[in-house]
């Protein structure tokens, strides 16, 4: 694996701030609290940024706050998702539900007169599987199993929500889609297996958010941001506290101040759409009011996990790139012991 170099220059011009995008996945009556401090409002202002908001429900309080942001020219992007009983996030199995759900969305902005800034897709695995994994890691192994031999899968899902990103177009909104960053080794590898298994999706919008939270690889997560962060388009960074508003959802390990300005600074030296889960969290924490305060033009250096996330990516990629060319990799393997054996017998 090659890591990419970030020069720094002496008398570089300065570095102008970053996009803000805030995530915020509270229920209704929690939304309508947090927004009803006129402060917050003031602050997205006050920092030129925007609203992720995720929708698992289309009520009238939602759309209350939704028009209050419009009505303050605060951009807000909808991220239309399913109940819980539904699985939460689109996934690679409920794509006709996932484009049922868009159409239900956009009746209702109709119907209350919302604006949008775009429309995010959050294709995830289903949260049962996250509910499997806290409470119980090994009773993930029969959910995943089967889903090594469902080859046709991941086409099927790709051209499904393909063509769903045309219809969100052709109805005047971009697109983004929030994604985990080792699908980025699994493209160089040319592999499925992430899909096959997670039921995440390949799918091409107007911009993909690389997920790369330091919150779940506390040490390793700068260097995560340092590896991938080249190669992405907008950089999602985090967690800042919060979870989805529904029963059993793990809750999200919470980064402190330094960390998150560090992650900030990290991925602004990459790109300059940024994005941070959660407002809430950032609001809880007093994270919010301190965002305006960071010195853009502040020099981060390489991470000291920046070797180690190379080489986890390396294996990553080499073991994805077996699985896309089993009879390479056998034929590999043969000629290397019929080699060695030669090399014994002399």
């Amino acid at each position: 694996m090659v890591e990419t170099v970030v020069h720094d220059f002496e008398g570089a011009m300065e570095m102008p701030r970053p996009r803000i995008t805030f995530a915020c996945e509270l229920s209704s009556e929690r939304l309508d609290d947090l927004f009803a401090d006129g402060s917050i409002v003031a602050g997205l202002q006050a920092l030129d940024s925007r609203v992720a908001l995720a929708l698992a429900a289309f009520t009238p309080e939602r759309a209350g706050v939704v028009r209050r942001l419009n009505d303050e020219g605060v951009p807000v992007v909808a991220i239309p998702l399913l109940s819980f009983d539904e699985g939460y996030y689109f996934t690679a199995d409920n794509f006709l539900r996932a484009a049922d759900r868009y159409e239900e969305w956009k009746a209702w902005t109709d119907e209350q007169r919302l604006a949008w800034d775009g429309v995010g897709l959050d294709i995830e695995p289903d949260v049962r599987l996250y509910q499997q994994i806290a409470d119980n890691p090994w009773g993930v192994i029969p959910m995943l199993l089967p889903r090594i031999f469902q080859r046709d899968r991941p086409q099927r899902a790709a051209v499904a929500y393909a063509g769903l990103v045309a219809r969100i177009r052709a109805d005047g909104w971009q697109v983004e889609n929030y994604q985990f960053p080792p699908m980025a080794d699994e493209r160089r590898a040319g592999s499925d297996l992430l899909q096959r298994l997670a039921g995440l999706v390949e799918v091409t919008t107007d911009r993909e958010v690389s997920m790369l939270y330091s919150s779940f690889l506390r040490s390793m997560g700068p260097g995560m941001i340092w590896s991938y962060g080249p190669a992405a388009s907008a950089i999602a960074v985090g967690s800042t506290g919060g979870a989805p508003d529904i029963p059993g959802h793990p809750q999200v390990p919470s980064l402190g101040w330094d960390e998150l300005e560090r992650d900030l600074l990290l991925a602004s030296r990459f790109c300059d759409d940024l994005y941070i889960h959660s407002l809430e969290g950032c609001v809880e924490h007093g994270f919010f009011e301190r965002i305006g305060s960071i010195d853009w033009d502040e020099q981060v250096g390489r991470p000291d996990a920046a070797r180690k996330a190379a080489g986890i990516r390396g294996l990553l990629t080499a073991a994805l790139w077996t699985t896309a060319h089993p009879g390479l990799t056998l034929g590999g393997v043969f000629l290397s012991a019929y080699l060695w054996s030669l090399a014994r017998r002399r």
